[in-house]
């Protein structure tokens, strides 16, 4: 990982995730409030039911509170487990069950994980800000049994940048705050270092052979249709349209990490493959050579592919080592 370590700091220099007024400043005013809060209510509570993202199971821990959480019965929830990755999931859930914390995967959008209340239910997104007061539900009447459903709360400093970098990527935080083509070569270079466009080329042979889809048809599809609760769900056309692009994508990082000589672990040589990597991009997904943000476009068009689960499941953390392990 060594190679990915010098890209990041090449490419981000001196940025800082602090509340202090660092070159990026990512704690909003709500959240300090909300906090403090949660600290609160939390003597209240006889059961905690810690949210977490399942593709960063320990990135996306609120460290500030868990002093204050472990202490408490507790289970974490792993949402989003559709875009985990299934043969490492076990080993996470493995992981919890040794240091004796409750843990289970969850997909909030699907009925089989989560039984659909006919009751007032609280909004959600995915960015934590949507909830920024704590709310209270009751759902049960004999025993009284209420809900609490709090703020999702960053905290205001992050021990290293690359962990600030895996919240980006999953989206917990807005694009704008560290920039689309920081994330973006960030994913890049995740991805040749653990070599993922090679387990590609093994799973999609028959579509990296080339299937074409009529061009005309793909400017009516807008990517960000992919993201939750955005519109209806893509039709025929545009799912082969979404396939070919991913196929595009696939074929285009598989092509230039085949052909690259250099060492992955070296980080001028991963900086190089990134920029090749670009240009290639930029060819498969179509976007005119000279067009002044073209870059821009191709990191957008990456992330919500990333984040929508079409280049695959993934899980950004490593599991831990443990002595039981």
């Amino acid at each position: 990982m060594r190679g990915i370590n010098g890209v990041v700091k090449k490419a981000l220099g001196d940025m800082e995730f602090t509340a202090g007024g660092g070159a990026v400043n990512w704690f909003p005013g709500h959240m300090a409030a909300a906090t403090r809060a949660i600290r609160h209510r939390l003597k209240l509570a006889d059961m905690v039911i810690e949210v977490r993202d399942s593709r960063i199971p320990l990135s996306s821990a609120n460290q500030d509170l868990q002093p204050h959480l472990s202490s408490k019965r507790r289970v974490i929830a792993l949402n989003k487990k559709d875009l985990a990755n299934p043969n490492i999931m076990h080993k996470w859930v493995h992981f919890f069950d040794s240091c004796n914390q409750d843990c289970i995967p969850i997909n909030a959008h699907s009925k089989s994980s989560v039984r659909k209340e006919k009751m007032k239910r609280a909004t959600v997104g995915p960015l934590p800000g949507v909830t920024q007061d704590i709310a209270g539900y009751k759902i049960a009447h004999q025993p009284s049994i209420y809900v609490l459903d709090t703020p999702g709360v960053l905290v205001p400093s992050i021990q290293d940048i690359e962990t600030g970098l895996k919240l980006a990527l999953a989206g917990s935080v807005k694009d704008a705050v560290v920039g689309e083509e920081r994330i973006a070569q960030y994913l890049l270079a995740v991805l040749n270092s653990r070599g993922t466009p090679f387990h590609w080329k093994h799973l999609n042979n028959r579509r990296m052979e080339g299937i074409q889809y009529e061009p005309e048809e793909r400017h009516r599809f807008n990517l960000n249709d992919l993201q939750p609760k955005r519109r209806a769900p893509p039709n025929k056309s545009d799912v082969l349209y979404i396939e070919d692009l991913v196929t595009e994508v696939q074929r285009a990082l598989y092509t230039t990490v085949s052909e690259f000589d250099g060492n992955v672990e070296d980080e001028n040589d991963l900086e190089s493959l990134i920029e090749v990597q670009f240009e290639a991009l930029q060819k498969a997904m179509k976007i005119p050579h000279k067009a002044a943000e073209a870059r821009l476009r191709v990191s957008k068009k990456l992330l919500t592919l990333f984040r929508a689960g079409k280049l695959g499941p993934f899980i950004l953390d490593d599991v831990p080592i443990t002595k039981k392990s």
